[in-house]
């Protein structure tokens, strides 16, 4: 601590006194007056003795003491501010210090550098040695069960999802009930697992939710049998009038609903012919491996009355309904 620093706390701790001396006069000031004032009024308190009141005497106590306990308060206000303003002086003058100080007058750096600098100059005035060549490492073998490890460590590559078998493509194709209808829920989980089958299945589901919200329901749609032999030549290119045997569906009103929707709304419109271009390719598909029979169970499922009733108002099974705009591509033979 230098000199000017020590002038400074002295006279900090001199200007603290002088308010508790100050705080003093002060209130010996308001003593005098009291008493002067209680002399002077010495008549009155002498008529007043003779029944003398408490909340009289409490209100000249406190008119005494309240203006005393005001003076200290004030006394130790000042004293906290010269307190507060001395740390920070100090804090000030130190920061200062730091930042006009300078590295190099600090004695533990020098101390630490130069021995650095001096093993650095020796390392350098010194002849290195030459290095001794060390034999090559011999990389260790590995056990010849390492790389089938290794292979093991691989991602191995997806197998295959198992083939559907037509009554699991019928419980896929027609929905689940229900939470409860477990059955028909894998069945569906075992179609999405198939990237065909899922795109068919995610098709169906916007059209019948689609064809839902203007109160048409795959429910209300019955569909008698078909001849199974009209879907075989459906799956070989017929089209039209040659297998109008299939268009089965005599709900007028929801032949109606649905042309106006195929009419007026073009992301059903869109919706529909992706949906028709797979479950055309699905019949395809089983009928490599399926009978006539199954064709014609397919389309009684709740996506196959779908598609016979968008087939019916497009005409790609017999006679077209209320002069649908269909655009885009009709489902063609696989």
């Amino acid at each position: 601590m230098n000199g000017l620093q020590s002038l400074s706390r002295l006279a900090a701790g001199q200007g603290r006194d002088r308010l508790v001396t100050l705080g003093a006069a002060a209130s010996l000031v308001w003593l005098a007056l009291v008493a002067i004032l209680a002399w002077a009024g010495g008549g009155e308190a002498t008529a007043e003795a003779a029944g003398p009141s408490l909340g009289g005497w409490l209100l000249r106590a406190l008119g005494v003491v309240l203006p005393l306990a005001l003076i200290w308060f004030a006394v130790w206000s000042a004293r906290s501010l010269a307190l507060l303003r001395a740390e920070a002086e100090e804090l000030r003058a130190l920061l200062g210090q730091m930042r006009t100080s300078e590295p190099g007058d600090e004695p533990l750096p020098e101390m630490r550098t130069q021995p650095l600098a001096q093993s650095h100059s020796q390392a350098h005035s010194q002849p290195q040695p030459r290095p001794v060549p060390r034999p090559a490492a011999v990389p260790p073998r590995r056990p010849a069960a390492q790389p089938l490890a290794a292979q093991a460590q691989r991602p191995a590559e997806t197998p295959p999802a198992p083939e559907l078998t037509a009554a699991e493509v019928f419980m896929a194709l027609n929905f689940p009930d229900g939470p409860d209808d477990h059955e028909a829920i894998r069945c569906l989980r075992l179609a999405l697992s198939h990237p065909e089958l899922a795109r068919l299945i995610r098709a169906a589901q916007d059209v019948v939710t689609l064809l839902a919200s203007r109160g048409i329901y795959m429910d209300d749609i019955q569909v008698p049998e078909t001849d199974p032999a009209l879907w075989r030549a459906f799956v070989h290119g017929a089209r039209g009038e040659a297998v109008a045997g299939l268009a089965v569906v005599d709900d007028a009103q929801a032949l109606a609903g649905a042309a106006e929707m195929m009419r007026a709304d073009a992301v059903f419109r869109d919706v529909a012919q992706h949906f028709m271009r797979h479950f055309d390719r699905l019949l395809g598909q089983r009928a490599e491996t399926d009978g006539d029979t199954v064709l014609a169970v397919l389309a009684e499922t709740r996506s196959g009355r779908a598609f016979t009733l968008l087939g019916q108002i497009t005409g790609v099974l017999g006679t077209p309904g209320p002069a649908p705009e269909a655009g885009g591509d009709q489902p063609a033979a696989s």
